[in-house]
């Protein structure tokens, strides 16, 4: 079978542990069979950030700029745990931080559903669809310990200059500054508006303003301002804007049908996005791409490295471990690259891609974590190798 030709590059994004040991499956079985693709690789495992202090990071996110389409494998943000095991200089910041502050975007997260993986919530029936500022807050904050008494103020240099008082500290404790931009949140906000518009679904948006008067009501007050800019398209669209406490937001979702997209602030589609794809069975079904203003896409697995997975599999063993998130984040930016290069073949390639994946799994091939959820039950799994395997089949029959 002669390769499919994808006429210009994707910024490949290489990760950590048992997601890399995936990637690499995916990729060597899976995509380089099937495709005659320019990879512009870049190594974000944590031992290359380390070694080159993080610049790595920077120059894939510049490249992904530059070709407008990337793929990234899980990386680890390291902790003070992560610094001694992998003798680190320092814990360096999440890349996917780093990516997303660099291209100002949207996080876009949507649970791939198949029929015999029913959500946990039982009212869910459609997609709920989470999208994340990707900017700022706690990722992009300074922090310190303070050792007391201490008095920690908060000072802005302006026209006005202020001085705020943070906090008189008796004995030790810690302080944390945080940041966003305005143009950052109207980003934001617009991203939201265009994916709403595209997919027809309506904006939940909330924050906690009643506590956050300042803070918080900024990102309401922002998002409300560009809604009221796109009213009428909103209404031609059918798109409804709702905006709520992030607190009546969890209770009300649980309630739903779900079929709308739940815009979050940065720290809280972190969170909500994994309680989400929880809900719908496993984070190893969520798919996530991060939007930008000016039309850039990065398309990644929503869960992290495994790594306890990837312990067995140093010691030799077999594992189940899901890669379908990590396929479809391949999938998606296969398909991005053959829009917007016009090429019709490689999205088919990666719509052909992913209808192997699902027909495997409703098939009855399934990974570990997939079990518990099965309906009707199914009483075995299989290795990673074997899904993999399974998938390539399932593609060479509709190939």
């Amino acid at each position: 079978m002669e390769k499919i030709k994808v006429k210009n590059p994707i910024v490949e994004l290489d990760g950590d542990e048992m997601a890399r040991v995936m990637w690499k499956m995916i990729k060597e079985k899976l995509i380089l069979p099937y495709l005659d693709i320019q990879l512009v690789y870049f190594d974000l495992g944590i031992e290359k950030r380390d070694e080159t202090d993080d610049q790595i990071t920077i120059e894939a996110a510049k490249a992904i700029k530059k070709y407008g389409v990337g793929v990234k494998c899980a990386t680890i943000t390291p902790d003070a745990e992560r610094v001694k095991e992998y003798n680190l200089k320092k814990a360096w910041k999440s890349p996917n931080a780093t990516i997303r502050a660099y291209l100002d975007g949207t996080v876009f997260r949507k649970p791939i559903m198949v029929k015999n993986v029913p959500p946990l919530v039982k009212r869910w029936k459609k997609p709920i669809i989470i999208g994340r500022h990707a900017y700022g807050d706690i990722y992009n904050a300074v922090e310190a310990k303070v050792e007391g008494p201490a008095e920690v103020e908060l000072v802005v240099r302006n026209k006005e200059n202020k001085t705020l008082l943070v906090h008189k500290f008796e004995g030790n404790g810690v302080v944390m500054a945080m940041h966003n931009l305005e143009k950052s949140i109207r980003s934001f906000a617009q991203s939201c508006i265009n994916y709403a518009i595209s997919e027809k679904v309506d904006i939940w948006f909330a924050t906690k303003d009643t506590i956050s008067k300042v803070y918080h009501a900024y990102f309401k007050d922002i998002f409300q301002e560009e809604v009221d800019k796109r009213k009428e398209e909103l209404e031609k669209a059918g798109v409804n804007y709702r905006y709520m406490l992030i607190d009546d937001a969890a209770a009300q979702i649980l309630r739903s049908e779900g079929g709308m997209l739940w815009a979050c602030m940065n720290y809280e589609g972190d969170i909500m996005s994994d309680m989400i794809a929880s809900g719908f069975g496993s984070l190893g079904l969520m798919t996530s791409v991060l939007v930008s203003p000016d039309g850039v896409y990065e398309f990644e697995a929503a869960h992290g490295t495994v790594r306890r997975h990837y312990y067995r599999y140093l010691k030799g063993e077999k594992t189940s471990t899901n890669p379908t998130a990590s396929i479809f984040a391949w999938t998606g930016a296969i398909r991005k690259r053959g829009e917007l290069d016009g090429t019709p073949e490689v999205c088919e390639f990666a719509d052909k891609l992913e209808k192997a994946v699902i027909n495997t799994i409703e098939s009855g091939v399934i990974t570990k974590d997939l079990q518990p959820f099965t309906e009707p039950p199914i009483d075995k799994y299989v290795t990673l190798e074997e899904f993999i395997d399974e998938v390539k089949k399932n593609l060479e029959k509709l190939l």
